[in-house]
């Protein structure tokens, strides 16, 4: 326990800040220290707070009718969409997909030694 006119204990900060290449630990943002997926669900979070608060209105409160007719299925159509964009991302990205000639050329040359090395110590293949 800390009395009251006693200094705060100090925690070392290189457990909380990772060290920069010169040495020196740097600040980070708090958006830089989340990572992607805490940045998605914020986001979503906030959104779907934003939707329920406007769909789901007290009576007094309520949008108009057309405005409350397009917001109740916009979830919907926005997974719709968010589907939609996944698979043409990923079919773009199989289309464009480049070989890699001399990877594959160096990984089978690594098969070949690996091979060489087990039949040299017994081992058949």
């Amino acid at each position: 326990s800390v009395s009251p006119g006693s200094p705060l204990p100090s925690l070392p900060l290189s457990r909380f800040l990772p060290c920069s290449s010169h040495g020196s630990p740097t600040l980070l943002s708090p958006q830089a220290a989340m990572t992607k997926l805490a940045q998605w669900l914020c986001g979503l979070a906030l959104l779907g707070s934003a939707w329920a608060a406007l769909a789901l209105a007290p009576p007094g409160l309520q949008p108009p009718g057309p405005l409350r007719q397009a917001l109740l299925p916009l979830p919907v159509y926005l997974l719709v969409a968010f589907g939609c964009y996944s698979l043409a991302t990923v079919g773009y990205r199989l289309a464009t997909f480049n070989d890699c000639e001399e990877a594959a050329a160096e990984l089978q040359e690594h098969i070949r030694a690996a091979r060489a090395d087990l039949r040299r110590r017994g081992l058949r293949l």
